[in-house]
C-alpha cells in the first residue's frame, strides 16, 4: 500500500517578449484568476519534462529552462488539497496563445502583477531579483 504523499506540481515564471506570462485560469479552484502556467506532473515525466509540457499546452510557447527558483509546499497552497510546486524560471518562444485549461495567455510588467491564484504573487516577489537579471539581458 502506498503512503499517502502531496500531490507533484510544477509552475512556469516565463519571460517573454521583456515581460512575464500569466494565464486566465478556466477552470476552478480560482476560474478566471490569474496564474502561472503549470499543472500536475504525470507518473512517469520528470518536473522539467512536465513543466515544458504545461508551458506548451498553456501558452503555445516552448521555453527553455534558465534555473530552478523553488519548491513551494505550503499546504494550505491549494484548496484542492496539499500540493508541491517546483518552479522553473523559463524563456519562452513561438506564438503567445491560450490552450487547454487556460481561457487566455497575456503578458505582464513586473512592476504591474495582477492578483493571482495560489501563492503566485509570492512566487513572483521573492523571484524578482533573478527576473531582472535575466530581463536586463533581454
Amino acid at each position: 500500500m502506498c503512503p499517502e504523499t502531496p500531490k507533484l506540481t510544477v509552475d512556469a515564471v516565463i519571460l517573454y517578449d521583456g515581460r512575464i506570462v500569466l494565464i486566465r485560469r478556466k477552470n476552478p479552484p480560482f476560474q478566471g484568476k490569474f496564474a502561472l502556467p503549470g499543472g500536475f506532473v504525470e507518473i512517469g515525466e520528470t518536473v522539467e519534462a512536465a513543466v515544458v509540457r504545461e508551458a506548451l499546452e498553456e501558452t503555445g510557447l516552448s521555453i527553455e529552462i534558465v534555473k530552478l527558483l523553488g519548491v513551494y509546499s505550503d499546504p494550505r497552497r491549494d484548496p484542492r488539497g496539499h500540493t508541491v510546486s517546483v518552479v522553473y524560471l523559463s524563456v519562452g518562444s513561438g506564438d503567445l496563445k491560450a490552450g487547454s485549461d487556460a481561457s487566455g495567455a497575456h503578458l505582464f510588467d513586473i512592476s504591474n502583477l495582477p492578483e493571482m491564484a495560489f501563492d503566485h504573487n509570492m512566487i513572483l516577489e521573492q523571484s524578482q531579483g533573478e527576473i531582472d537579471g535575466i530581463l536586463s539581458k533581454m
